[in-house]
């Protein structure tokens, strides 16, 4: 039977029954998962495990096999990708490296589903692209040729864009990736003011298990491409099904005063001092 993830409230964005593949090769095997508004839901598991092509998927960027991507309980299939694109977003790992082009005009790339063809940015387009560029830190470097930016300073503009398209769903995978720890952080806490202050469904692909425990409200845990586990941080996050999935011993400890969760992998080092 197919693995099902649920959530407590109605989901915003949801695939039913997905099977994905490559070719003739299935790496999807058969999964539902739903990101609900005002939730923050990761996806964790080894590479190879399905991950950003379920994310992908809930993108409409990657054709099921079979099963369907549900918005706001009605099939996405009518959507054009204009339409869909102005309720879901998503900061993909591959993204085109640009060239000759301001930050802010890459910022501004965001806002292409809400404008008419051929049409200059309106003042709310403008209020949208100088919001986004707030929040991910990039303002004071708006005039900047991207050319010469950093792979994190960059990875905050894509971020930017994908805000400024000021969609209900947002989905990301590994917006982590190449950020300095301070970045990391103020990306996480984003993450979570963007649930709990602007009711927005998140989708968000992580590797590391710690981050995942601190920002998540649900957790997906994919191992072959199927889910191994699905719930709470505190459910999901157990010494028996990481050491499973990730093939090495997982301790596991919870704060009781917290309620936080820490994952610490045992390598064969760690387990010789032990």
């Amino acid at each position: 039977m197919p693995a099902t993830v649920t959530t407590v409230a109605p989901p915003s964005l949801q695939g039913e029954d997905l099977v994905l593949g490559y070719a003739r090769a299935t790496v999807v095997h058969g999964v539902s998962v739903g990101l609900a508004a005002g939730q923050v839901t990761v996806l964790l598991g080894p590479n190879g495990s399905g991950k950003s092509t379920v994310l992908r998927s809930l993108a409409r960027l990657h054709q099921p096999v079979s099963g369907r991507v549900s918005l706001d309980g009605e099939d996405s299939a009518p959507l054009t990708a204009r339409e869909f694109a102005r309720r879901v977003t998503l900061l993909s790992q591959s993204r085109p490296q640009p060239s000759g082009l301001a930050v802010r005009e890459v910022v501004a790339f965001g806002r292409h589903p809400h404008r008419a063809r051929f049409a200059g940015l309106t003042d709310a387009d403008r209020a949208a692209i100088d919001h986004a560029m707030d929040v991910t830190g990039v303002s004071g470097m708006a005039d900047r040729p991207v050319d010469q930016l950093s792979g994190g300073e960059l990875q905050r503009v894509w971020l930017a864009g994908c805000l400024a398209q000021d969609t209900g769903v947002l989905l990301l995978d590994e917006p982590t990736n190449h950020l300095d720890l301070r970045y990391q952080v103020e990306t996480l806490d984003l993450v979570r003011d963007l649930a709990d202050r602007h009711g927005t469904a998140l989708g968000v692909v992580l590797h590391d298990l710690d981050q995942a425990a601190t920002v998540a409200d649900r957790v997906v845990l994919l191992h072959q491409g199927r889910v191994r586990a699905a719930g709470s941080p505190a459910d999901v996050l157990v010494p028996e099904h990481l050491s499973e999935v990730y093939g090495l011993p997982i301790d596991v400890i919870h704060d009781p005063e917290t309620g936080r969760v820490r994952v610490d992998a045992l390598g064969r080092y760690r387990q010789r001092r032990s």
